[in-house]
């Protein structure tokens, strides 16, 4: 038997030759969506990560706006601290609910994460079956 530049094993072998070039195609099949999944994890892993840094740093910044806002309101209507501290309190829980809503709308993804490793592998399994029927006919024959 000779080895093809494709790693596959050529020459009229038979049976042995066609489950050792399926065994050689299976395993530079699963090599390749293995690293296309790691790439996917990957790209993934660094989405997740800025998505919390940038709502760690909104809510820094928002607290810190909350004190400095109603603390100044408060100085600013001394008589009236009481209706400032419940109006402050009303206006940034409904703004807080809105950076949620945000948040929410740009963490979702319109896409499932392995899409493309998935539909590797379905044509994968499409190809593979095609071949096997092939086989199958040729061997009837």
């Amino acid at each position: 038997m000779s080895a093809l530049p494709g790693g596959e094993v050529g020459g009229g072998g038979g049976v042995f030759a066609a489950v050792v070039n399926l065994a050689t195609t299976l395993l530079a099949s699963a090599r390749t969506r293995l690293e296309l999944l790691s790439n996917e994890v990957a790209e993934e892993k660094m989405r997740a990560v800025r998505l919390l840094i940038a709502a760690q740093g909104m809510l820094f910044c928002l607290g810190l706006a909350v004190v400095m806002a109603v603390g100044w309101l408060c100085v600013q209507f001394w008589e009236a601290r009481l209706l400032v501290l419940a109006f402050g309190f009303a206006f940034f829980l409904i703004m807080a609910f809105v950076f949620y809503r945000f948040l929410r709308f740009y963490a979702e993804r319109p896409q499932r994460v392995f899409d493309a490793s998935i539909a590797e592998l379905q044509e994968d399994i499409r190809q593979l079956k095609a071949a096997l029927e092939n086989e199958r006919q040729q061997a009837t024959k």
